[in-house]
């Protein structure tokens, strides 16, 4: 999956690493074993998209808040990588079944979808909590390739995870509320676009400053 020569951009021998991987201090890591590492990057990962869930803005009677999620999943993909990308934004959706983690405090499996009379009745902003976990992948396998080591890259990078959020979200919206097309933009993704660039600028400022800061400084041991 996206591994066209093309695409990669890292060096040869940082293949498949992440800015993720050097979040645990090598001390610390050294006594984990290494799926304990990578399970508690996972939770920390779910953690922050749930801190985040709350800073939470309603526009009127937009049926979709303004939050911190999207900017959350992005660096969340982008930090920890394809796998441990996805397993974080899934564990969330998952701990949202339970928990008020949702935006507003929402939880349960009705702010995704549930049947009822026997049909399927879908949650306004399911579909952007399905587009978080593709959008998880994608950030994640892009910043394995290297991406996010350069501010064009990191760009791309996070540009690109926000369009897999909404080419799910969209249609999500309008099927569930039975809106045209016109409603849809309006509601779901006009609103969003300035907060949406500010969280693109700043999470692809992130990763290029990071890479610098990693590169910069001394040993560990």
């Amino acid at each position: 999956m996206l591994a066209h020569p093309r695409l990669d951009r890292s060096p040869v021998t940082e293949r498949g690493i992440t800015i993720g991987d050097f979040l645990v201090p090598i001390r610390v890591g050294d006594r984990l074993s290494t799926r304990t590492r990578h399970a508690a990057l996972v939770i920390v990962g779910a953690a922050f998209i749930a801190l985040t869930a709350n800073l939470s803005i309603r526009l009127g009677n937009d049926p979709v808040p303004i939050t911190g999620q999207t900017f959350a999943v992005l660096l969340v993909g982008g930090a920890l990588g394809f796998r441990r990308g996805i397993l974080a934004t899934l564990l969330y959706v998952l701990l949202g079944l339970a928990l008020p983690i949702y935006a507003d405090h929402r939880s349960g499996i009705a702010v995704i979808g549930t049947v009822v009379d026997g049909g399927l009745v879908l949650g306004p902003t399911g579909g952007y909590l399905v587009g978080f976990v593709l959008a998880g992948a994608i950030v994640g396998r892009l910043a394995e390739l290297g991406w996010d080591r350069h501010v064009g890259g990191a760009v791309g990078m996070m540009l690109v995870g926000e369009l897999a959020i909404y080419l799910v979200g969209l249609p999500w919206l309008m099927a569930s509320t039975h809106q045209t097309v016109s409603w849809t933009i309006s509601n779901g993704f006009t609103p969003f676009i300035l907060g949406d660039a500010l969280k693109v600028a700043l999470a692809a400022g992130l990763f290029p400053a990071a890479w610098w800061t990693v590169g910069r400084r001394p040993p560990e041991r």
